[in-house]
């Protein structure tokens, strides 16, 4: 009788050791710092690296998206982009019957993925490990540690699969822009003349758009400079805004200038000011939130992630436009029928006019973080701190947007209507992404 209750007491024990273990529990590691901390590490590399405002949109979403399907399994409540985003599949579900530090294991994923989008990858590797390396002295056992490194891996591997299938590799082989001699088409603009940026884009493919031409925006004032024109009006209003701008408006159209090459002619040699993307900046206004709305490491992921959806699809959306209406920017009309001296108070970026990135970008990210943590969720701006421009102060995300859009007003690179249909635009972005993504 008694080796028969012993036989049962171990074939419970056996039985049990099968089972789904507890998961692991690390406060320590539960800290969103760690998190920032990548963010900020991978923000430097793609400023340092110099990456177009769409191009850079890419590279944030993927890695952060990668952090957000890890960060899930730490809460039942949580669900997958997988089935709604475009063509995502299932990721890798963990191994229930093995312990992993969650935390860990997205820093690690967010790190491996956003390796592959930049040029100095071994850079932020350095960066990534002394990251890691904080986050494991904290106490974590090394099976934990190995157990949530393959997991990483994995999850890595799933969205790199998934993002080189979005036809981004394809588009760089895509002709240039034509450059023609037409009345009203986009030209170069001083002082670098670059070529037009990503012509190709509307053919990368969206995370929740149906098409990058779901929401196409009214078309730009036709082209005109008979002096009793629309087109000549609104010409005439940044020529105006430009020359008359008062320090106010300096200051809002520098503070939200984030052209990631700003190009500085002296003599013969040419060198540039390198700058954070517009996405980059509301990136930095998602971490702000965060850490004033104290929110957890999931929550933090989750917020990177849908910002960084909005981001890329607005982008999408934006370049889709810009590229069928082909605008000419004030700075060329200006300078060729007005006043040859006039020079706007930002450098025109080298794409064309209609419709406004910042207005359609800011209202999608606007939006998205107003869903997250409310409408009236005041801040203090500090992103541009480091870039030598002093914080401001907003009331709202939507507040901000509108400033932001308005800044390429007053920064003389963009007329009204760019402004007004472009935060319509982003807005329409914003909404369909809050209606077809639930991460709760």
């Amino acid at each position: 009788m008694v080796k028969k209750i012993f036989t049962l007491f171990i074939l419970i024990i056996l039985v049990q050791s099968c089972g789904p273990s507890e998961p692991y529990v690390n406060s320590k590691t539960a800290d969103a710092k760690f998190l920032h901390k990548a963010m900020h590490a991978y923000t430097d590399r793609i400023v340092h690296d110099i990456f177009s405002p769409p191009v850079a949109s890419r590279n944030y979403v993927y890695p952060s998206i990668a952090a957000y399907e890890i960060m899930r399994h730490s809460d039942a409540n949580f669900k997958s982009f997988a089935g709604q985003l475009n063509d995502l599949g299932a990721f890798p579900k963990p191994d229930e019957t093995i312990e992993y530090d969650f935390h860990l294991a997205a820093v690690m994923a967010f790190i491996q993925t956003a390796k592959n989008f930049i040029f100095t990858e071994n850079v932020l590797t350095k960066k990534g490990d002394e990251i890691l390396q904080e986050m494991i002295d904290t106490g974590i056992p090394k099976k934990v540690v190995q157990n949530s490194k393959d997991y990483a891996a994995q999850v890595a591997k799933h969205i790199l699969a998934y993002a080189d299938k979005d036809n981004y590799k394809q588009s760089r082989t895509f002709p240039r822009f034509s450059v023609k001699n037409i009345d009203g088409r986009w030209q170069p603009t001083p002082p670098g003349y670059m070529d037009g940026i990503e012509p190709h884009w509307s053919k990368i493919r969206p995370f929740v758009l149906d098409s990058a031409n779901q929401f196409t925006p009214p078309p730009p004032t036709p082209y005109s400079i008979d002096k009793n024109s629309t087109f000549y009006k609104e010409l005439m209003e940044v020529y105006e805004v430009v020359k008359n701008a008062s320090e106010e408006e300096k200051s809002v159209a520098k503070f939200w200038d984030c052209n990631p090459y700003v190009s500085h002619l002296k003599g013969h040699a040419m060198y540039a000011t390198k700058k954070i993307t517009p996405g980059g900046h509301w990136i930095g206004i998602t971490e702000i939130a965060c850490k004033k709305a104290e929110a957890s490491f999931l929550k933090t992921c989750e917020a990177y992630a849908m910002v960084s959806i909005a981001l890329a699809d607005a982008f999408i959306s934006c370049w889709d436009e810009k590229y069928r209406s082909n605008l000419i920017r004030p700075e060329t009309v200006i300078n060729e029928h007005l006043d040859e001296e006039w020079a706007p108070i930002l450098q025109t970026p080298p794409f064309p006019e209609h419709t406004s990135g910042h207005s359609v970008i800011s209202a999608a990210s606007a939006l998205t973080l107003t869903n997250l943590f409310g409408d009236n969720f005041a801040y203090r701006d500090t992103v541009e701190l480091k870039y030598g421009l002093p914080a401001r102060e907003f009331t709202s995300f939507n507040q901000a947007a509108e400033e932001a859009a308005v800044s390429r007003l007053y920064g003389g690179i963009h007329y009204k209507p760019a402004i007004v249909y472009g935060l319509t635009q982003g807005r329409q972005v914003g909404k369909l992404i809050s209606e077809r993504v639930k991460t709760q």
